[in-house]
């Protein structure tokens, strides 16, 4: 067979592939959203949920899963894209490293159910948090800081050699190159992990139900104050998110209208991950865009 019918066919094969996972993607997607946004209002998205009547919503859900994503996201960012900077530029090739990276790829691979276990022993058991909102960010960190540190130290290592030689050749710190060169260079893929792992935050139900908790105390909206308990800010309280909920009426189906309630959270659950997704993206390549234009 000649190179060129066989590079066709195997052009074919592989777009056909991709078009069926598009399809299906798509099509859960479309049916999701087609379920539940006729059971989305701006009731069900600011009011609490109903155990036994009809009517319920999903507002203090939707706040700890979005308040659970700030937490997480202050403590993974900082650590992964500062221990990918270390493993890139700094970090010798010896047996030390190489230990690093195993346990780096091992983590990444753990199942969610695991972390969550360890989060209990750890964060709500030995450190006495109980079942919190800071409890399920350190559990968050754990599952999400393999993924940061090495999209972080590939993006790094993607940049061009010469933009680095360059930069040390004008009399730059190894340090003010990194800052100044590399880091901008590589700030799109350092986002594309950053929303990855958004994105794994939101949507994760596993190891929240051993940390963060299955209730969600009674919230005053009007109080602000970190260290009282019905605080929405307080940290240290138990917290059940959108997709602990979602996993929650499912199982137990106590509402009336539990099919509804969950098809309704599904979506929200859909639409955010979407927005922040396309958000994040456009951030990324208008910050980059900056970036390339100032140069």
């Amino acid at each position: 067979m000649k190179p060129k019918i066989t590079d066709r066919i195997a052009t074919g094969v592989i777009i056909g592939i991709a078009g069926i996972i598009m399809a299906i993607l798509a099509g859960l997607i479309v049916y999701l959203l087609y379920r539940g946004l006729s059971h989305i209002s701006w009731h069900f998205l600011t009011s609490p949920p109903q155990s036994f009547k009809v009517g319920g919503g999903i507002g203090p859900q939707l706040f700890n899963s979005l308040y659970l994503l700030v937490l997480t996201m202050i403590i993974t960012v900082p650590l992964g894209v500062g221990a990918g900077i270390y493993m890139s530029e700094y970090a010798k090739a010896n047996k030390l490293t190489g230990f690093i990276r195993l346990v780096v790829e091992v983590l990444s691979s753990f199942p969610s159910i695991v972390i969550g276990l360890f989060g209990l022993l750890v964060f709500v058991n030995l450190f006495h948090m109980k079942y919190s909102l800071a409890a399920g960010a350190l559990a968050l960190t754990v599952f999400n800081l393999p993924l940061m540190v090495r999209i972080t130290e590939q993006a790094l290592r993607g940049v061009p050699r010469e933009q680095k030689e360059a930069g040390l050749a004008l009399g730059l710190s190894k340090w003010k190159t990194i800052q100044s060169i590399m880091l901008p260079m590589a700030f799109p893929a350092i986002m594309t992990g950053t929303i990855l792992a958004a994105g794994r935050v939101f949507g994760e139900a596993a190891a929240l139900l051993f940390t963060a908790g299955m209730t969600t105390p009674k919230l005053d909206f009007t109080n602000w104050n970190p260290a009282d308990p019905h605080s929405p800010l307080n940290p240290f309280r138990p917290a059940e998110t959108l997709a602990v909920h979602i996993w929650k009426i499912n199982s137990e189906g106590r509402a009336p209208d539990a099919p509804e309630i969950a098809a309704g959270a599904s979506a929200v659950l859909i639409i955010i991950v979407l927005l922040f997704n396309f958000g994040a993206r456009m951030l990324g390549r208008a910050i980059y865009r900056k970036f390339t234009a100032t140069k």
